[in-house]
């Protein structure tokens, strides 16, 4: 795939993020700021402003699929907004709109397109098997002074079993399946799931989701940078119209999901143990402190997740997400 298909998939990929309109700045900086990273990682600048582009509506959908030729591509650009419209749960009408208009304008094979969607709706389903469902949602902080939570589980434990979902997660990454990346978020739901529960907390999804969003995780934002190291890499086997199963010389630098992962899990069990007193400026603060040292760990730990990437195919997964 050359340079100007890759940037029509992420212009794709950023016009299906910002599909159900803008919410706050906090997501606009999100995505400028995936963009300029995009661009720095990949030493093209002219990625830095393809973000304003889709803001301001200079490039069109129409435009932007007119770029990809092959069949290849044109299901990979489709496989990256289906994720990225997944990444917060079920589809808005807007979001299925521009969907449909996306799949006219790729001109699709509708048993692929049929067939992909059925699999991005498993996983969506495997993200509301994480964690109860949400009954009231925003933050749970403590409304008043309160006690530390006692774990009921070791620290050593937690530590153990963080580190476990970073190193799946950091795998996940290195996978050139479309699955792979949406994977990452229920994975993450049901680490803080389990952390709050054993430090006494019962967590359904609306609070996990605010408290991942607090921290500066974005969810929708957080698949589209994903998508957008594996295109620019050369990780997605399909955007060279080929399928392979395993990782391969590209992932070498990548696996960023293991830090963004690792420091969430340590924050969580930061935050539950210690009263749910953090407010989401101290959250994000401290997310960040965390995430530099785990960055490191991630160098540290790419052997480990390697090969754990050679193990890696959904059934597994699945059963991870459940529980099972």
């Amino acid at each position: 795939m050359q340079s100007e298909q890759k940037r029509a998939v992420l212009v794709i990929g950023l016009q299906a993020a910002l599909s159900d309109g803008v919410k706050d700045d906090r997501e606009r900086d999100e995505l400028r700021r995936i963009a300029e990273s995009l661009a720095e990682e990949s030493g093209t600048p002219d990625l830095a402003r393809i973000y304003q582009d889709v803001l301001l509506k200079r490039v069109s959908i129409e435009a932007a699929t007119a770029k990809l030729t092959e069949p290849g591509q044109r299901q990979l650009a489709y496989e990256m907004a289906v994720c990225i419209c997944d990444a917060d749960g079920r589809q808005s009408d807007p979001e299925r709109r521009f969907l449909a208009e996306l799949r006219k304008l790729l001109q699709l094979d509708p048993d692929q397109a049929a067939a992909f969607e059925n699999e991005a709706d498993a996983i969506v389903v495997l993200s509301e098997a994480a964690a109860p469902a949400a009954a009231t949602g925003g933050l749970p902080v403590a409304p008043g002074p309160a006690m530390a939570a006692e774990s009921k589980v070791s620290e050593d434990e937690l530590d153990k079993s963080i580190l476990n979902y970073a190193l799946v997660n950091g795998a996940l990454e290195l996978l050139p399946q479309s699955w792979a990346s949406m994977a990452i978020i229920p994975l993450q739901i049901k680490m803080v799931y389990g952390i709050g529960k054993a430090h006494g907390v019962d967590l359904d999804q609306g609070h996990i989701k605010e408290f991942i969003a607090a921290a500066g995780v974005g969810l929708t934002s957080q698949y589209l940078e994903q998508f957008g190291r594996k295109l620019l890499g050369g990780l997605l086997g399909k955007a060279a119209g080929k399928s392979f199963g395993k990782f391969g010389g590209a992932a070498t630098g990548m696996a960023f999901s293991f830090a963004t992962t690792y420091a969430l899990g340590q924050l969580s069990k930061r935050y539950y143990a210690g009263g749910r007193l953090m407010n989401a400026t101290v959250l994000r603060e401290t997310f960040q402190t965390l995430l530099g040292p785990a960055r490191q760990m991630q160098t540290q730990y790419l052997p480990q997740i390697r090969q754990q990437a050679d193990t890696l195919d959904m059934g597994r997964v699945v059963a991870m997400v459940r529980g099972a």
